[in-house]
């Protein structure tokens, strides 16, 4: 078997490495020692946007933001399902992902970057989802390992009851927020519903009818 080769790293605010990895054709994104994603594994980033455009049905122009570029799974979903009228907003917090996928792993991303639907914002999402009020027909986030989060303490903010009610404030009425988590959380699942979301909770395979089970909520405004 082909030894792993790291391609790039950066330390987060936490001074955890996060290292871009390859083997072969394979891709991993490394936490210290947590794997955070895997190019053969992408069957529940894809849900987190499947689930989400389902629910917009045929909105028009829908405006849809996308917390965390991670290996383009999410967004390349997205882009399937939506119509060339869609604005998609990615909010991307380390530059050096955006570099990994515009460079080394280019392949994996397809072009999706230069689709002309999409915008990259090198900004926090929860400054994003804080900036404006009923702006978003969507908001996909998967910026972490799910509300007990690994790689920035910060992002605690954003599943707090307090970051929870920005997130339903920045949604336009009847707005869909989709997010991934390694696990489930029932106090989450208590405090989406605290703050008016109706919730449903949906485990889902990394693979293709295999690998862990995740879990995602959908929860509507």
């Amino acid at each position: 078997m082909l030894p792993w080769v790291k391609l790039g790293s950066v330390a987060t605010e936490d001074g955890v490495e996060l290292r871009l990895m390859r083997r072969g054709s394979e891709f991993s994104i490394m936490l210290g020692t947590n794997e955070l994603m895997n190019s053969r594994l992408s069957g529940s980033e894809e849900a987190l946007a499947t689930l989400a455009t389902a629910e917009l049905g045929g909105r028009p122009e829908p405006r849809v933001l996308i917390g965390g570029l991670g290996m383009g799974f999410t967004l390349r979903a997205a882009l399937r399902t939506l119509g060339p009228d869609a604005r998609v907003t990615v909010a991307e917090l380390m530059p050096e992902v955006v570099d990994w996928a515009r460079g080394p792993m280019a392949e994996v991303f397809e072009g999706s970057l230069d689709d002309p639907r999409v915008i990259v914002r090198q900004e926090d999402v929860g400054v994003v989802i804080r900036a404006a009020a009923r702006t978003w027909d969507a908001i996909l986030l998967d910026v972490d390992n799910g509300p007990e989060g690994l790689t920035r303490q910060g992002n605690d903010a954003l599943y707090s009851t307090a970051g929870l009610t920005a997130t339903l404030q920045a949604l336009k009425p009847g707005g869909v927020f989709t997010m991934w988590s390694s696990a489930p959380d029932p106090a989450f699942t208590r405090r989406l519903k605290k703050v008016g979301f109706t919730v449903t909770e949906v485990p889902t395979r990394a693979g293709k009818k295999r690998g862990a089970r995740h879990m995602i909520w959908v929860a509507i405004k």
